[in-house]
């Protein structure tokens, strides 16, 4: 047996990772694949080599586009329990393309517009960029440019043109267009069909059956050629062996518009079985023509609830200002949106929105945070506090300075992962994805065992009753409310969840976050703000103030930056370091030409051989819920520095709520076991463990994880990157490091513990409604087929029309839609606010 390590590139999730590791096990000579997506790894054993074109192909054949390179050595047995923290990387999420509303191929992203191959569906475009602004003239509408300005034949300022509509609007235009001329042919279509239902009939006394007969056919050529791209997607289906909803719309009204067009021109020509009693062949132009506009009114409703499923990223598109106001020598120069770059000052007047993120540099207000983070009492903002894309500012102006613009915004980080994972699969989706495969084989086999039993002893005209109930059975067996179920669901869950301040990486996590039994947290801006003070430094000594500044302004951890931003108040001068080394989880190590600096834990000066000093002043300070650091020069201790974090206001109703749930929450933290303990206690969590190193944290993911437990870990920083990746839900505090984020499946805007609540309570609403949608689906076939196919009749006479069918079929996706929008109105009124 031999085992190699390969670098592999484009994975983004656990649901990547599952993909890559099914795809290279197909390989026969392959006894398993192992993928690290922290270090980007993957681990394969085989029997025998296996070039790697052969592992690349693989790749390619499952539809994967995961860049697999040269082998780096053979592996041996490693004993660090901890990879590699991931780096943080480009969003690979595609910014053009359409994709299926009903994920035939999974994520699958198409070129050009157009139908599925597989279910025929109108392909849906992405909206994961910010729609482009165009100005125009009011009184000159034919003048149009990219940016503000000036018309040039009268000199009014441009305006923003009107966004033109999305793709979803003109489909639902199109359709209603069709929808309006179908039903000017099929309602009188319908009338005379039924002529001999009105009293007396009357319609058949003004002219001859015959002409009748051929003014139905008149009034369904029309509705059929309206109709004809679902005979075009049925024929496809049938080619290309992909067989779907219109392969039963196509047959089934294919088949009664071809017999009637037969019957009409050679009725001499058929057997007595499809005549009736006077000897007449009945005809279907009205159940074509009706069933056609029923299936057209179905995919209109569809059309038009799809387009309301994706109002949340809608929502977000339109957050983004059109223009914003630059500041340029001194004065004030309004420009497009397009055009602000990095470092640009930017004046935000009162009411407007933000237009890029930064931070203020001149200027206090409020600003209303709610369309990002869910919350909706706006947040004070001062000098030196950051500003996002998006937000609503109060009423007061500010200066801003521009340092994350475009695709790099908060804002279009949180569209591209909404669009992205209202594209992905829940796992539930697998069951019908199974059913669904054998489940027009299964109809087509019905139908025909319908037509044949009618043929064989139904009564006169048996071949008629046979056809027209075969043709019931394919019409009311239409899939598409199966198909529709999961994907609906997911998508208004997912951009509900955007709205309320909850990121979720793909469907996938979303369903298992309601499995998870088990919390484990970070203390460091999870539980507490994450924006600590310097209390106290004992005893007091320029000194060590200046060691501790020096040490803690190369170091991105949030106590060094509570340091440096103390001792700036106190104009401390700083000591030239000729080296720094970072020592994860116990402090930071420093040298000069002639001293070795030392800041940190006490386990940083057992690794220094430092003897301990202030240890009465220590454990008091810490008793009070306050992190303490050694300050070292030489070998000695010249003084500790004591660090105050406040807990977060909502993180003890969080912790609380998840108890309710029955979520074990356990505290993991670097911080020595005294603080830890204040903080635990304080907030009523019973089990922690203090001084942790990143190595810990895992390892107690992967302790829980072998007891069957289903862990989520939530964090903030660097050293937690490991643990989220390892967990079975990794969530990320928004307010933290990317690499936390870029290893999690779900992001926290705000950084509020009360965010993980929103996201289980919209777990449970989505699998439940989802649950519900299924049953829908399948409840209309369980009772619609036997009925169809006649099974009421010998009893109590009854037969199921093709139209009633078409009805039901349509009814049935509806209802579907109409559950998976009721999610809006669910989650507003429940938790999630």
């Amino acid at each position: 047996m031999m085992e190699h390590t390969y670098s592999i590139t484009g994975l983004s999730c656990k649901n990547c990772k599952a993909k890559a590791e099914a795809a290279l096990e197909q390989l026969d000579s392959l006894s398993s694949a192992d993928v690290d997506l922290a270090a980007k790894q993957v681990t394969i054993k085989m029997h025998k080599h296996i070039p790697l074109d052969e592992l690349k192909q693989a790749l390619l054949t499952a539809g994967l586009d995961y860049q697999i390179q040269l082998p780096q050595h053979h592996l041996a047995p490693q004993s660090s329990p901890s990879p590699p923290p991931r780096q943080a990387k480009p969003s690979s999420t595609p910014t053009d393309g359409y994709y299926c509303p009903m994920h035939c191929e999974g994520e699958k992203i198409y070129p050009a517009p157009g139908d599925c191959p597989v279910c025929g569906m109108d392909l849906v475009p992405l909206a994961t960029d910010m729609p482009k602004t165009h100005f125009t003239c009011p009184s000159h509408p034919e003048i149009e440019q990219d940016t503000p300005g000036a018309c040039p034949i009268c000199g009014m300022d441009l305006v923003p043109k009107e966004a033109d509509l999305s793709a979803e609007e003109k489909n639902y235009l199109e359709l209603r267009k069709k929808m309006r001329i179908a039903s000017v042919f099929a309602i009188p279509l319908f009338i005379v069909s039924m002529g001999e239902m009105i009293p007396h009939n009357p319609i058949v006394h003004l002219l001859p059956q015959q002409t009748w007969n051929w003014i139905q056919c008149a009034l369904c050529l029309p509705i059929v050629w309206i109709c004809r791209v679902f005979f075009q997607r049925a024929w496809t289906s049938i080619v290309t062996l992909k067989l779907n909803m219109f392969t039963l719309v196509g047959l089934g009204t294919g088949i009664a518009f071809l017999f009637s067009i037969f019957a009409l021109l050679f009725a001499d020509s058929l057997p007595a079985e499809f005549r009736t009693h006077n000897g007449s062949v009945h005809l279907y132009f009205e159940a074509t023509g009706v069933i056609l506009t029923l299936v057209l009114l179905g995919q209109l409703l569809e059309a038009r609830a799809h387009s309301k499923t994706s109002g949340a990223m809608k929502a977000l598109l339109g957050l983004a200002p059109s223009t914003t106001t630059r500041i340029e020598d001194g004065e004030d120069i309004t420009i497009a949106l397009s055009q602000v770059t990095k470092g640009d000052h930017l004046r935000v007047k009162p009411g407007e929105k933000i237009p890029v993120d930064g931070h203020i540099i001149s200027g206090s207000t409020h600003i209303d945070e709610s369309m990002l983070t869910g919350e909706s009492l706006p947040v004070a903002k001062h000098p030196d506090d950051q500003v996002h894309s998006g937000s609503i500012n109060g009423n007061h102006s500010f200066v801003m300075i521009a340092e994350k613009v475009g695709s790099e915004t908060r804002l279009s980080h949180i569209i591209q992962m909404v669009n992205a994972a209202s594209r992905s699969r829940a796992p539930i989706q697998k069951l019908a994805d199974s059913l669904a495969q054998y489940f027009v084989p299964t109809v087509l086999l019905i139908s025909l065992l319908t037509f044949i039993i009618w043929a064989l002893w139904g009564p006169t005209p048996a071949l008629a009753y046979a056809l027209i109930n075969a043709v019931s059975v394919l019409i009311i067996s239409c899939p598409c409310a199966l198909g529709l179920a999961t994907p609906m669901a997911v998508m208004v869950g997912i951009g509900k969840g955007a709205q309320s301040g909850v990121l979720i990486k793909d469907a996938e996590s979303l369903e298992r976050l309601h499995h998870i039994d088990t919390l484990i947290t970070d203390k460091t801006g999870t539980l507490t703000e994450g924006k600590p003070s310097v209390h106290s430094i004992s005893p007091e000594s320029p000194e060590a103030l200046s060691v501790a500044a020096s040490l803690a302004q190369h170091s991105e951890h949030p106590l060094s930056k509570a340091i440096t931003q103390y001792a700036l108040t106190s104009h401390t001068p700083l000591i030239e370091l000729t080296q720094f080394s970072n020592v994860s989880g116990k402090g930071v190590v420093g040298e000069t030409t002639t001293d070795t600096l030392a800041m940190g834990n006490q386990k940083l000066l057992e690794q220094l051989d430092i003897p301990l000093a202030y240890q009465d002043e220590c454990h008091t300070l810490q008793q009070k819920g306050m992190t303490v650091s050694f300050i070292c020069k030489s070998g000695v201790v010249l003084a500790i520095i004591a660090i105050a974090d406040a807990i977060k206001n909502s993180a003890k109703n969080a912790i609380n709520s998840l108890h309710n749930d029955g979520v074990n929450v356990i505290m993991l933290t670097g911080d020595n076991p005294r603080t830890a303990a204040s903080v635990a206690k304080e907030l009523g969590i019973a089990q922690f463990e203090a001084e942790c190193l990143p190595e810990d944290k895992i390892q107690k993911v992967k302790e829980l994880q072998s007891q069957g437990h289903c862990v989520a870990m939530i964090g903030d920083g660097i050293n937690d990157s490991p643990a989220l990746s390892q967990a079975d839900i990794g969530i990320a505090m928004g307010t933290g490091s990317d690499i936390a984020m870029e290893s999690s499946e779900i992001t926290l805007v705000d950084g509020q513990l009360n965010g993980l609540t929103k996201a289980l309570t919209l777990s449970k609403a989505v699998i439940k409604n989802i649950k519900q949608n299924l049953f829908f689906a399948f409840i209309y076939n369980a009772l619609g087929v036997p009925i169809a196919a006649g099974i009421l009749y010998p009893h109590f006479g009854i037969l199921l029309s093709p139209m009633i069918a078409a009805a039901a079929m349509s009814f049935s996706s509806v209802s579907v839609i109409s559950n998976s929008l009721r999610l809006k109105k669910y989650i507003s009124k429940g938790q999630m606010k």
